[in-house]
C-alpha cells in the first residue's frame, strides 16, 4: 500500500495548520523507495485553539509569527509550535494531527452543562472558531418522546466521567458484549435457555491450555528453508495490524540470531516469532486448517516459547516487543484469555518503563510507543467482550505519543549488531557460519525493505477507532441507569458525527468505499467492518427502544436512526466471507461481532416495525445463514466460538418456526 501519487490535492485534508503534502520524495536503494513520503523536519504550530470541522467554513491560517501567531492572538489561546528535528512523513503526519482533531472533537463531548451553553454560544457568533459539533442544530436527530426509558438490560446513561478516569477507557460494567443482547426483548426468545454474559469467559477459563510439543531451539534443528518467504509475508501482510517491528533494523537482528542459532535472548525469540506468525498469515485463515494439522508457524512459536520465561523476567521494551508478537500469534489460534494474560505483562512492564522517563532509553522510545498502543488496543478489545480485570494501562495514555515513525538507518554496518538486549554490539567474527552466509546476506542486502514498509495508517487510524469505540461504551453503554431516548439523542448525533470526521480524515490508501462496493485491500476491508460496528453499536439503542415498545417506532426520528443501525449491520453480515482479512488480529473478535449483527437482524424480523426497513425476507435468510455457517466454521477453535454457534444456530432455528407460526396466524385472522 503506498501514499497518494504525486500532485493530489489534499486540501480537503490538511487544515491551517498543517504544513502541505511533500510530493518531492526521498530516493531509496530498493524498487519501493518511492511509496514513501520524504521526512522532513518541521516547523508548526500543535496546538491551536479549536477549528471548525472541514468543508463547513473556511479555516484561519497560523502565520507562524513568534512567540504567538495571529490566529491563537486573536483568539486568546495557548500557541504551542512543534519545533524542528521531529521528524514525520507527510503521511503519518496527516494522521496524527487529525488524529488530535478529533480527539478535540470527542472531548467537547464531555463538558458540564455550564461549558456547553459557553461553547454553543461561542458557536452561534463564530463558527469559524468553534470545534463543537453543534449540538442545538434543529436538524439533529433528538426524539421527542419523553420519559420513555431504555432497559437496564441494554443502556447506562451518560455522565461526566471523575476527572481522574479516561473517556477513552472501556467502563468496567458495561453492556456492550454480544451476549447482552440475548436479554432485549424478541431475542431472548429465540435461545432455549438463559444465558449469562460470564458464559465466554467461564468457558476460555477452563480450556485445556495449549500445548506443544517441546522444540529444542537451534539452526540444526529449525526449518530456515522458507525463513525469506516468511520474512516477506510477515513484512507484508502481519507487521501491518502491529506495526512493532522496525523493517530498517531488521536484517541486523536476523544475523544475531542466526549466529546465535536462535537459543537464546530475546533477539532469537523476536526473530522466531516474525517467523511464525510470518508463517501464519501466508497461510491464510486458521479456520481453514484441519483440525489434526499444526498450525503454521507453531514450530517457531513452540522454539520462542521456549525462550520466553526468560524473556519476561527482563524489564526492557524489546522484552515487550516478544511479549505483544507472542500475543499476537495466540489471537491468531483463537486464544484470548492467554492472549489477554500475555499482554496483561505487558502492560505492567510498560507501566513501569513510563513510570520515569529515564528508564527508556533514546533508541527504545518509538518502540516503547508501539508496544503501548498494541496493549491498549487488544486489552480494549477483550475488555469489550470479556469481564476481565483492567491493567491500567490507559492511565498513561495522555502521556504517551503516538506512532511518529521508525528511522531509517542511512548507512548499514556489517560490523554491527546487537547483543541479547537489543544493544549494538561490535563484533568482527559475529556470524561467520558460512552455511548460513548466504541468507544472511539474502536479509542483509535489500529484499526485506522491498516487502516491509514502516506502514503507519492503519495502525493510527485503529487507534483513532478503537478510542471512539471505548467512548461509546463509556456513554451510551455503562450499566449504572437508564437513558431516555430525548437524552439520548444528543450523545448519538455527536458520536455519529465524529465516526464521519474519523472516515472524512483517512487517506485515501486506506479510505475505504461507504457504498456496497469491495476494498481493496485487507487494510480496507478490516477498517470498514470496524467502521460499521461501530456504527451499529451507537445507534443500536433505538432498536432496543423499538423491541421494548413497538409504539417508539412511529416516530420518523427513531425509525431514521433504527435505519442506520440495521444499515450498517447489513454492511457487516452481506460479504460475511471478508471478515477473514483480519484474521490474524480479529478472528474470535469479528466472530462476536457477527453474532451480535445476526441475532441483532433476527430480532428486528420479528418486529412488525423494524421489518419494513430489511431487504426482502429471502435476501435476509440467505445473509443470516450465511452467518451460521461462517461461525460454525470456527467453532472447533475455541469454546466460547462453539458456544456462538450453538447460540446462533438454535436462534435462527427457532426464529424460522415463530415466523412460520405468525405467518399462519395472520393467514387464519
Amino acid at each position: 500500500m503506498s501514499p497518494p501519487p504525486e500532485g493530489e490535492n489534499f486540501d480537503h485534508l490538511i487544515t491551517g495548520n498543517e504544513v502541505s503534502y511533500i510530493s518531492t520524495q526521498k530516493k531509496r536503494s530498493n524498487s519501493d523507495a518511492t511509496e514513501y513520503p520524504r521526512r522532513r523536519a518541521t516547523i508548526a504550530v500543535s496546538t491551536h485553539a479549536p477549528l471548525a470541522p472541514p468543508g463547513r467554513v473556511p479555516e484561519p491560517v497560523c502565520n507562524g509569527a513568534r512567540p504567538k501567531c495571529q490566529l491563537c492572538s486573536d483568539l486568546d489561546a495557548e500557541c504551542v509550535y512543534r519545533e524542528p528535528g521531529i521528524k514525520l512523513d507527510a503521511g503519518d503526519k496527516l494522521i496524527l494531527d487529525h488524529l488530535a482533531r478529533i480527539e478535540g472533537l470527542l472531548h467537547s463531548s464531555l463538558m458540564g452543562p455550564g461549558q456547553r451553553s459557553h461553547r454553543l454560544a461561542l458557536s452561534s457568533t463564530s463558527p469559524a472558531t468553534s470545534n463543537d459539533t453543534n449540538l442545538a442544530n434543529e436538524d439533529l436527530l433528538i426524539p421527542k418522546i419523553p420519559n420513555n426509558k431504555l432497559s437496564a438490560a441494554g443502556l447506562g446513561s451518560w455522565v461526566n466521567p471523575p476527572q481522574n478516569i479516561s473517556i477513552s477507557t472501556m467502563p468496567k460494567v458495561h453492556t456492550t458484549p454480544a451476549l447482552h443482547l440475548l436479554q432485549w426483548p424478541l431475542i431472548r426468545d429465540l435461545v432455549s435457555r438463559p444465558y449469562d454474559p460470564q458464559n465466554l469467559l467461564q468457558l476460555e477459563m477452563a480450556r485445556e491450555p495449549l500445548r506443544m510439543t517441546p522444540s529444542p531451539t537451534g539452526v540444526g534443528v529449525l526449518d530456515l528453508a522458507n525463513a525469506p518467504a516468511y520474512v516477506r509475508a510477515f513484512f507484508s501482510h502481519a507487521n501491518i495490524w502491529y506495526a512493532c517491528v522496525n523493517p530498517y533494523t531488521w536484517p541486523r537482528y536476523y544475523r544475531t540470531a542466526l549466529g546465535k542459532g536462535f537459543q537464546d535472548g530475546p533477539v532469537s525469540c523476536l526473530v522466531l516469532l516474525v517467523l511464525a506468525l510470518g508463517a501464519a498469515s501466508r497461510n491464510g485463515s486458521i479456520a481453514f486448517i484441519p483440525k489434526d494439522t499444526q498450525a503454521p508457524g507453531l514450530a517457531y512459536f513452540a522454539a520462542a516459547w521456549n525462550l520466553l520465561p526468560s524473556v519476561m523476567m527482563r524489564n526492557s521494551a524489546i522484552a515487550t516487543q516478544c511479549m505483544v508478537l507472542a500475543s499476537a500469534y495466540l489471537f491468531y489460534l483463537v486464544r484470548p484469555l492467554e492472549a489477554w494474560t500475555l499482554l496483561s505483562n505487558v502492560s505492567m512492564k510498560l507501566q513501569l518503563l513510563f513510570g520515569n522517563p529515564s528508564r527508556v532509553p533514546a533508541q527504545w522510545k518509538e518502540l516503547s510507543v508501539r508496544v503501548y498502543w498494541n496493549a491498549l488496543l487488544y486489552e480494549s478489545d477483550l475488555l469489550a467482550e470479556l469481564d476481565l480485570p483492567h491493567s491500567g494501562i490507559v492511565h498513561f495514555e495522555e502521556i504517551v505519543d503516538l506512532p511518529g515513525g521508525f528511522e531509517e538507518e542511512e548507512d548499514d554496518d556489517d560490523d554491527e549488531d546487537y547483543d541479547d538486549n537489543g544493544e549494538l554490539i561490535h563484533d568482527d567474527n559475529a556470524n561467520e557460519d558460512r552455511d548460513h552466509h548466504h541468507m544472511t546476506e539474502m536479509l542483509s542486502n535489500g529484499q526485506v525493505q522491498q516487502a516491509g514498509r514502516d506502514e503507519l495508517w492503519y495502525f493510527l487510524s485503529e487507534i483513532a477507532l478503537r478510542r471512539l469505540l471505548n467512548r461509546v461504551s463509556h456513554l451510551i453503554y455503562q450499566k449504572d441507569s437508564s437513558h431516555t431516548l430525548s437524552s439520548l439523542g444528543p450523545i448519538v448525533s455527536e458520536l455519529d458525527f465524529q465516526l464521519s470526521q474519523w472516515y472524512e480524515s483517512l487517506p485515501q490508501p486506506v479510505q475505504f468505499p461507504l457504498t456496497q462496493l469491495p476494498s481493496n485491500n485487507p487494510v480496507q476491508t478490516v477498517l470498514r467492518h470496524r467502521y460499521n460496528a461501530c456504527r451499529t453499536i451507537i445507534y443500536r439503542p433505538y432498536i432496543l427502544a423499538v423491541f421494548e415498545n413497538e409504539s417508539v417506532g412511529a416516530d420518523n426520528e427513531v425509525l431514521e436512526c433504527c435505519r442506520r443501525c440495521l444499515d450498517s449491520t447489513l454492511r457487516q453480515l452481506e460479504h460475511i466471507t471478508s471478515h477473514r482479512e483480519g484474521h490474524l488480529p480479529y478472528l474470535w473478535q469479528g466472530a462476536l461481532s457477527m453474532v451480535s449483527q445476526a441475532l441483532l437482524i433476527m430480532g428486528a424480523t420479528m418486529s412488525p416495525t423494524l421489518s419494513t426497513l430489511l431487504p426482502p425476507p429471502l435476501r435476509v435468510d440467505a445473509i443470516i445463514s450465511g452467518v451460521v455457517v461462517e461461525v460454525e466454521r470456527y467453532s472447533h477453535l475455541a469454546p466460547s466460538l462453539k458456544l456462538s454457534a450453538d447460540i446462533i444456530r438454535d436462534a435462527e432455528r427457532r426464529r424460522q418456526i415463530w415466523l412460520r407460526s405468525a405467518g399462519q396466524r395472520l393467514f387464519e385472522g
